[in-house]
């Protein structure tokens, strides 16, 4: 069984304004309602898949109601915990650039925290895979997921996967995560690094990750594709088909979809990077997530 957890889901507001300029009034020439939160967003890609998920988080208010109508919509399997405070409001803006206004999220306490714990407990066993993505409301620290990874290792034999940045990421790296997929900024940021190296250097920070504690890292790249290291000491590129850009939003979850779901049809690192990559760039072509047949058209455009 696939389980996600998110932190901070989010009711995503996407606006497309011509031209937008600061400190007037700008109007939209279109606009849309949409689940937000990397969790979410890969359990519904992974149900785009064909596999069975239940996705797991915290949510509050009349946004988390919405979030809750809204993924009964989408016919995804869910058990979320009610908090106090309102789940967030994102600000998607398209214009001549894409620009993000993220909101804080809900008041998750540690006492929430151990509500899901206790699910999790109750649920995990040996070869599920566990996904905890995105980013922590503020009233949680930095060593969240880390937490979380503590008070279930008694656990033997889940696949951890993590999709985070900074500490968030970096303090989970003790628990030896099946799998990590920073982006390629994230990764210069946790090294300290002022220039994006090149494709050996990815390699080589990649490298250190696993030194730290990961088994496999894949740092994604954008419109060059991602690059991987894996725990049986390969070094894997693949370079991402060529497309027009129509909204980043969810291609790194798509990522991870991908990955997983390949992965377990295949056993295949390779394979399993390539469909990943494949899944990015179908998410990143279009306005909401890819299907599985724009997907598929995609792999086939890199072959």
């Amino acid at each position: 069984m696939i389980y996600t957890v998110t932190f901070n889901p989010s009711l995503d507001y996407y606006v497309k304004v011509n031209n937008v300029k600061s400190g007037i009034v700008n109007r939209t020439t279109e606009e849309r309602l949409a689940v937000g939160g990397k969790g979410i967003n890969v359990s519904l890609a992974l149900k785009e898949l064909g596999e069975e998920t239940l996705a797991l988080g915290f949510v509050a208010g009349f946004t988390g109601k919405y979030i809750r109508n809204k993924v009964t919509e989408l016919g995804l399997n869910y058990d979320f915990i009610e908090v106090k405070g309102q789940s967030r409001i994102n600000v998607k803006i398209k214009s001549n650039t894409e620009t993000d206004i993220n909101g804080t999220g809900a008041l998750v306490t540690a006492s929430d925290v151990n509500k899901l714990v206790r699910k999790l407990k109750s649920v995990l066993k040996e070869g599920d895979w566990l996904i905890v993505c995105g980013s922590v409301p503020s009233t949680l620290p930095n060593t969240a997921y880390a937490d979380l990874f503590k008070k279930l290792k008694t656990i033997k034999g889940v696949n951890l996967v993590v999709d985070a940045c900074g500490k968030l990421l970096t303090e989970t790296l003790k628990y030896h995560p099946f799998l990590i997929k920073p982006n390629v900024y994230e990764m210069c940021e946790i090294f300290g690094l002022n220039t994006v190296p090149d494709v050996e250097g990815i390699f080589a920070c990649a490298r250190k990750l696993c030194d730290m504690g990961a088994r496999n890292v894949i740092v994604s790249m954008g419109s060059s594709g991602a690059a991987m290291v894996t725990e049986t000491e390969q070094s894997l590129f693949v370079r991402a088909a060529r497309g027009q850009l129509v909204n980043s939003v969810g291609a790194g979850d798509s990522m991870i979809a991908g990955f997983v779901h390949e992965y377990l049809q295949s056993g295949n690192y390779f394979s399993a990077l390539n469909f990943a990559t494949a899944a990015g760039s179908a998410c990143a072509f279009t306005k909401n997530l890819a299907t599985k047949e724009q997907i598929e058209y995609i792999e086939s455009l890199m072959l």
